[in-house]
Parts: C-alpha cells; structure tokens; sequence
C-alpha cells in the first residue's frame, strides 16, 4: 500500500465509523515512515483524531488500548501517540465544542473554545485541535462565532482576550472584527527581541493583518525578521518575514535609521539597501558583484554616503529592546540586529566595487573591532560582519588597507577573524614574492610623522604639533603660543582637516599597541634582518622608531640601543654593521643585563616591554624530575574569562570551558618556527552551580595543572569539558611529551613566561576582595597562600627593580623592601605590601587591609624602565597612600585604620 492509500484508507474509515480499519490504517502508515513525506502523511492521519465523533474516539481509545499488549516496543510508541491525540480529543473542551457545533450553538462554542484555550498552560495541542476544528466551519459560521467572540472580548480576562484575537484571526482574517484590539496586541512586541517573544505569540495575528492587506508596523516587521534570521525559525515566522518587505531595513540601530531617511529621499538608495539585505553567503559571487555594479550606479555619492553609515554601526540602539527570557536587557542592546547585519556585511562587499576614499580602510578596520567587541555569555558581538569587512580589507588596493590589516593581525584574538587575516596576508605576502613578515613591517604608515615621533600640521595661521608618546600620540596646539584647546579659527575654518587630524591620532594609538604586541612576541621568530632594511623598518620608521629606539638590539653580535642620535653599545660607542637581531637576556652574563639596565636608566630610556628586566626561565629540578611535564604553574585558581582574553592576546588557542558534555583541547601555543607546541593543562572549578558558573554555562574559575610540550604533529589532547577523565588523544591516553631538557631554552623560557603571567594577572589571589575565601570560603587557604606567600619570577623581578627605584621616590625614606614585602612607614600604622599581590598587612599583628585598586591605576610621577606592569604601578601607588596615610580620606579605607 502506498502512502497516499495510507491517508485514503483512513478517511474511509473514518466516513464509515470503521475505528478497527482506521487504527489499521494509521499503525502502517507510521511503521512505514522512512523519510519527511512519509511523515507528514502520518501526521495528517493523526489530525484526522480531532474530526471525531466522541462516541468514535471513544471506541478508537477502546482499540489502542487492546491492541498494546501484544505490540512491538516501536509499534507500542506509534499507539501511544496516537491515545495521546485521541485523550486530547476526548477533553472536556474538545467534547463541548463538538456538541456546541453539532447543536449551532455560537455561544456555548465561545466559551468551550475559551476553555481549551486556558488548557495551553500545560498543553498546547488541545488548543490546537480545537482551532483546526474551528478552520473547518462554514463561512456563515465562523462570522458568527467571530462576532460572539469580539461580544466576550471586552470582559474577557487579558490572558483570554489574546486566545480571542487568535481565534477570531484563525476563523475570520479578513473580516474587520476586533482590528485595533489585533494592532494592538502585535505592538507589544515592538521592543522585543524577537524568538523567545513569539514563542508564546500565535504567528495567526500578524497573518491576519497580512491577509486583509495591512501592512505591520516597522517595529513589529523588525521582530519577525530578526526570529526568522534564528538557524530553526518558529512556524509562520519566515512567511511573516517575507511578506513584510519594508521598510528596508529594521528600524532601532543608528545606522539603520539614517540609511532608511537615504531609503525615502532616493529609489535608488532604496533599492541597494535592499539589495545588501541579500548578503547572506559567506563571500559575494560574480553575479551578486555584477547586480552590486547594476545599482551602484544608480546613486550618487555612494563613498561619501556609505562611510559615516558604517561608522555607526554598533553604536547603542535608538530603540532598546528586552529579551522575555530575562530580567534585565543584557547584551540585548549591544547585539547587531541580524537582519540589519546582512545589509552592514552587503554595504562593505558594495565598497569594494568602487575606488577607496582616504579613509575608508580606517572605517572598516574600525568595524572589524567593533564587530569582534566580546559581550558577556555571547561572546564576539558579531564575527561574520568582523570577517565581512577583512574580505573588504583585502579587496581594496593601496597601503592603507595592508597597513589595517597587518594591525588587525597583532591585536585580533577571535580565532575565525585572524584565520582570514592571517590567509589574506600570506596571499599577499606571495603576491609580492615577499614573506609574512616583509608585509607586516612595510605596511605600517607614517601617519604624516615626518621624524621619528614628530610631526607639524598648518592651519591658517594656527597649527598644531603631534607627538608619539610611550603608548600613543599627544596632540598640541598653537596660535602664535601654545594653547590648551583647539583654536576657534581651526574648527570653524577646517572642520574636516581637525576631524582627519583627531582620527589620526587615534589611529597612530592603536598602531602602537598592535607593534608592541607584534615585537613583544618577535623574540620567539628567531628573525634577522639586514642592517639597512632594518633601519628603515625600524630605527628610522617615524612611529615604529618611536619602539625601536627604546629596544636592545644586537648588530653583527654587538649589544646596543639607540641614544643621542645613534645606535650605541653599553659604553656609548657608535655601533654600525651587517646583521641585525633583537636582544634577549637569555644565555646573557648577568653583568652585561645590569649594564645594560644601568645605561636604560642613565639615558631616561623606558622600555616599551620588559626586555632587559625580562625574565628568564630555565630548567629547575624539580622539572627535571618530573621528566617531561613542569609544575611549576599548577594548584592555582584563575578566572576564567580574563585568562581567556590574556591567552588570546599572547597568541594561545583557548576555547572557554563549559559546565557540558564537551570535549576539549587544553590552551595551547603552537610554535611552528620550532615544529613544537606547549599545552597548559586546565580545568573547570564547580562546587556550586549559581557560585561558579556563568548563565551561559561557562566556569567562572579554572584549576590548574601542568605545562608539556608536544612535537607539532602530536596526535591533540583532548578533556571533557567537566574533566571526568583527564586530557587522552586519539591513540587512548595522553600523547607523549617531549622531556623538558629536549625543550630549546628560549621556547621554554618565553612559554613558562607566558604561563606565569597568566597567573600573576588572573590568580583570584590577587583580588583583595577575596579574604573571606570566595563562594563557601573554600578559597580561603589558596588565596591567603597566593597573597602573601613566595614569590614568583615576575615578583622577584619587581622585588629587584623596587630596590633601584625606592631612593628616587618622594616616599622612598619611608619604604624598604625586605623579602616578599615592600616595607611602609606610616604615621598611623606600619604596612607590608606583598610583592606578588599587592595585599596589604597592618604591622605587626598583620590585620589584612582591603585596598581595592582603580582600574585607570597609573604609576607615580618616577621614572619605571617598561611599561606593561600594572601590579608594579599598583603597588607604587598603595605605598604613596599608606606612606601618607594621615591624608586617606576614603571612609572604606578608614575605617580599617582605626
């Protein structure tokens, strides 16, 4: 039998009352399903239940009943569902609303179809059997079972009043019954988000108000568009969707809104933004390219028009939205609207059809940032318009566009993102017959420096100075003398040369940190360079001689740093020559290192990075006999998420760890230039479901274990994400490490500094908030372990550097440093500074003393040799409070003087 006389057969039996032949029928059309249309056949016999008589679903329950006992284990699920349906069909408002049509009786049926609607609180299909019931009414009836349903409308209770408007919208859509009541009903959803709003939201209204022609409010298509954009919409939703194609775009993003005031004023604009919408592939092909060209032409002023829109995307929304789902709004508000987001990745595909303007590499690196922004429990904010706009970068000619994308490649951590990075960059390495690193160093611009640091900019009979700063650009002004603000003559008479000038600086900010990082993790790539290209890239280049000069450097096997106008060894001898490497202390006579940091200090020379006060990690012997895993970091607890982003940013692969049935890697940092990776071996902290993981599933806190080093090629070690088992890789346990002293120096050295520097910043030993032990106090012994315990290496190198800088602080006679403390004199008390933590004790009874530290903590006005160490900076600053301690007026602080 086939699957249409599957359905016949139980029609027929049906019309002839026949419950033995129509179970038949129903039980071999569900034990041939074998595919969706087989399927659905079934499912129609099943709704076939809700036409029944009672006394015919009566006896149908009497057979599936008799006909379980000798049925197989799946016949016995396809029974069961169908004495589910048959239970439903026999309710009390089911059975009511066939007595209440059978007897043309519209009031009864109101309230008997009111009655099923209430049940929808703890089961939705006998609501939904019901209205199929209602579907089938003649046309004369449903009108006038719509007209006694509006007639109960107005005392009806808020919750039947929506069943209602489903019912009346189910059974006369186009009828102008209950219209406003419907309108308004819909634009409470206005400010949602959108699924989890229509979960509980009957599509049947929307449709309705489609049916008779009237088209939603902008607010309302918004929220159908954006659940239809879910990978598995609701049913209906899409249909909403697509029959609701204006406005163009979702009203509420700033972006969005002007280009729909561009939309109104020109057809052509209207159709191109329409058009973006349609950018929902990964990439454009040749016919989206040639229909972009199509209407590209239509619009004038397309560059000037599209660059201001995209620098708004992600500002905060012009119409907040809630989530049903939660209290509070969340990231809600920073989310693009997915629907929007297609035009925004459609318009930077579009961009690159046409020549780029000077700022148009700008703005779309810009966006790529803005678009990998993490939110909390989400993540990137929005990583296909992130990749979206690297596309772009990388189809647009000139320097600037290499320059943006050689930052991005220093300063993205989202692993998609820098993975097309980093493949457009070699593409264009190859291109150029150049290597990765040739690009890298050329691409960077001049921001219109035209020495190293310096640059002058005229403005009439103003102008103004830039210069390159430590980590960024100051900005100076002047009009026949320096003054404090920007001269009215410039913002009145070069509004746009100011708005260009003001970008630049920021921009020659964020291209410094993107070099310190990429130079910060150079020492690893084993690089060399001739000495003129060098020069050029390096000691000369006007913003990356502003790094370079302030670094040790190596030429021909000779140390030297640049000062007074020249590269110079430690006895301040011109140095010149053939070779060039950067300086690592490592293998380095500890002579040499403290020359090298007396003459930083003589010359006022403040390194970008810890290079000669870098620390140095080597074998110990504890590690020796372990073999071939280190210790060295492991018993500590680390919040997650910020040891998350420190791994990112020091080029580790991490994958956040969830309170799930997942496997996972361990962080990892793959070193191909030596054909080894190094894995940190990590897991979640879970005592307490609401004190130690987040909503969004992940751990708050990680535990953790041993560093090993792999061949690069070594099967990968994976855990279950709640770590029931260990780390194993394919072949069954754990891959075997490579012992540690087969480990190169350097490698292990620059990875185990790594390692310490993730605990030394997201150990929760260093919050002073935790005395009390966190969650339970179970933290209680390792944070007062980690505060005021033994140093580690990044400590003991701030211990050394303390000694050296506490002569030339104003507090400096009131200041030892002894053992693991920094020693503080007071007028109120005596204090002790852990060297690690930056805790604070009250001597001699040792009471703790809670200092929570600002984050905008910066260092005192004294001279530091690098920057890049915050807890020395806020160490320095609890010394100069505590020192003076008659002058704390904070009322948290002072109240543990006393």
């Amino acid at each position: 039998m086939s699957s249409s006389e599957y359905t016949t057969a139980a029609r027929t039996a049906v019309t002839a009352d026949d419950m033995d032949t129509f179970f038949a029928a129903y039980m071999r059309a569900y034990q041939a399903i074998t595919n969706q249309s087989d399927r659905e056949i079934w499912s129609e016999i099943l709704h076939l239940v809700g036409d029944l008589p009672t006394d015919a679903a009566e006896r149908l329950a009497r057979v599936c009943a008799a006909a379980i006992p000798a049925a197989s284990e799946h016949a016995r699920h396809g029974i069961g569902v169908l004495e589910q349906t048959v239970a439903r069909s026999l309710s009390e408002p089911a059975v009511a609303v066939r007595a209440a049509i059978a007897a043309d009786d519209m009031d009864a049926l109101c309230d008997a179809m009111m009655r099923a609607y209430e049940t929808t609180t703890k089961d939705m299909l006998i609501w939904s059997r019901v209205l199929d019931v209602a579907r089938g009414l003649p046309a004369e009836t449903a009108e006038r079972l719509a007209g006694v349903s509006a007639a109960a409308f107005p005392g009806a209770s808020e919750h039947a009043r929506h069943g209602i408007l489903v019912l009346v919208s189910t059974i006369a859509p186009t009828l102008p019954i209950l219209v406003d009541e419907r309108r308004a009903a819909l634009e409470t959803l206005s400010n949602q988000l959108g699924y989890l709003s229509l979960l509980s939201f009957d599509p049947v209204l929307a449709e309705a108000e489609l049916a008779s022609g009237r088209a939603l409010s902008p607010e309302v298509v918004a929220v159908y568009r954006r659940a239809a954009c879910e990978r598995y919409p609701l049913t209906g939703v899409v249909d909403i969707a697509r029959q609701s194609p204006e406005p163009v775009l979702n009203v509420g993003e700033q972006w969005a809104d002007q280009a729909l005031e561009l939309a109104q004023l020109s057809p052509g604009w209207h159709d191109l933004l329409a058009f973006a919408t349609t950018a929902t592939m990964a990439t454009p092909n040749a016919k989206w390219d040639l229909a972009g060209r199509v209407l590209l032409a239509k619009v004038e002023s397309f560059e000037e028009k599209v660059l201001p829109l995209l620098e708004q995307v992600g500002r905060p929304r012009t119409l907040p939205l809630m989530d049903s789902s939660v209290a509070e709004p969340g990231p809600v508000n920073d989310l693009y609207d997915p629907f929007n987001a297609n035009a925004v990745r459609g318009l930077l595909w579009l961009v690159t059809l046409r020549p780029p303007q000077p700022t148009t590499a700008r703005v779309l690196a810009g966006l790529v940032e803005t678009s990998l922004r993490r939110l909390d429990g989400v993540g990137p904010r929005n990583p296909k318009v992130a990749n979206a706009g690297v596309y772009a970068l990388s189809r647009l000619t000139g320097e600037a566009a290499l320059a943006e994308l050689a930052r991005l490649a220093a300063t993205v951590t989202y692993k998609g993102t820098l993975k097309l990075i980093n493949a457009e960059l070699e593409t264009k390495a190859r291109a150029l017959g150049l290597t990765r690193a040739d690009i890298e160093e050329m691409a960077v611009p001049t921001y219109g420096l035209t020495s190293v640091g310096h640059a002058e900019f005229v403005f009439g009979a103003a102008s103004a100075t830039v210069t390159v700063d430590g980590a960024g650009a100051v900005l100076r002004w002047f009009a026949s003398k320096p003054v404090k603000s920007v001269p009215a003559s410039v913002k009145r008479d070069h509004a746009e040369e100011l708005k260009e000038l003001k970008a630049t600086v920021k921009d020659i900010g964020k291209m410094l940190t993107a070099q310190v990082e990429r130079l910060d993790r150079q020492f690893l790539a084993g690089r060399t360079w001739v000495y003129s290209s060098w020069r050029e890239r390096y000691v000369d280049h006007p913003l990356v001689g502003t790094i370079a000069r302030r670094l040790l450097w190596i030429v021909d096997g000779v140390a030297c740093c640049y000062a007074d106008g020249a590269l110079r060894d430690v006895a301040d001898k011109p140095i010149s020559g053939e070779v060039v490497e950067l300086w690592h202390p490592l293998g380095r006579s500890s002579e040499e290192i403290l020359a090298w940091r007396d003459w930083l200090e003589r010359k006022n020379i403040r390194q970008p990075f810890k290079q000669a006060h870098r620390e140095v990690y080597v074998l110990t012997d504890a590690e020796r006999r372990t073999g071939d895993y280190s210790n060295r970091f492991a018993g500590h607890i680390l919040r997650q998420h910020q040891f998350h982003a420190l791994a990112a940013v020091r080029g580790w692969r991490n994958k956040l760890l969830l309170d799930a049935d997942d496997s996972v890697p361990p962080p990892i940092r793959e070193l191909p230039q030596w054909g080894l990776r190094a894995e940190y071996w990590v897991e979640g902290d879970r005592d307490d479901w609401g004190a130690d993981i987040t909503e969004s599933g992940s751990y708050l806190r990680l535990r953790t274990d041993q560093v090993r080093f792999y061949p690069i090629d070594a099967p990968e070690n994976r855990a279950n994400s709640t770590f029931r088992g260990g780390f194993s890789s394919d072949s069954g346990g754990p891959a075997t490490p490579l012992p540690l002293s087969d480990v190169p120096e350097l490698v292990l050295s620059e990875v185990l500094r790594d390692v310490d520097l993730f605990v030394g910043v997201a150990s929760i030993g260093n919050d002073p908030t935790w005395q009390d032990g966190g969650p339970g106090g179970r933290f209680a012994e390792y944070w007062a372990d980690y505060s005021f315990g033994e140093l580690n290496q990044t400590a003991e190198t701030r211990r050394d550097l303390l000694t050296r800088l506490l002569p030339r602080l104003a507090v400096g006679d009131r200041c030892t440093v002894d053992g693991r403390f920094l020693h503080v004199q007071g007028s109120r008390h005596s204090y002790r500074i852990h060297l690690g933590s930056g805790n604070v004790l009250i001597a001699p009874e040792n009471r703790y003393l809670c200092i929570v530290p600002s984050q905008r903590t910066t260092a005192p006005d004294s001279f530091l040799p690098f920057d890049g160490d915050r807890m020395l900076s806020v160490i320095l600053s609890k010394a100069l409070l505590l020192a003076n301690d008659t002058k704390i007026t904070d009322p948290t602080i002072l109240s543990q003087l006393l």
